[in-house]
């Protein structure tokens, strides 16, 4: 599953997209590239019942912003994406859908 597809699944399991998701993450001080894995899992885990593979591609984002490595882009692994930039906005904005 790509990254994108990850974080398109979170937006529909939760209901909020993965930057009003960022938003939250910060209010509650989960920010930036020091963030703990953990904190992020456990609270999605416990708010919004996800599972560790999405809030590990959330954790990704925390800790990077909405861009990817070249390895996933274009390739035929488990985690290609199309595009080096992830879509934070929604799936009914995103104009690669």
């Amino acid at each position: 599953m790509s990254f994108q597809a990850y974080l398109d699944t979170i937006e529909k399991k939760t209901g909020l997209t993965p930057r009003q998701l960022l938003a939250r993450a910060e209010e509650r001080g989960l920010k930036g590239p020091d963030v703990k894995a953990a904190d992020v899992v456990a609270w999605l885990a416990e708010d919004y019942g996800l599972g560790r593979g999405h809030a590990m591609a959330l954790v990704h984002v925390i800790k990077n912003g909405p861009t990817l490595s070249q390895r996933h882009v274009g390739t035929t692994g488990a985690h290609r994406d199309p595009s080096d930039t992830l879509w934070l906005d929604g799936i009914a904005t995103n104009p690669h859908a």
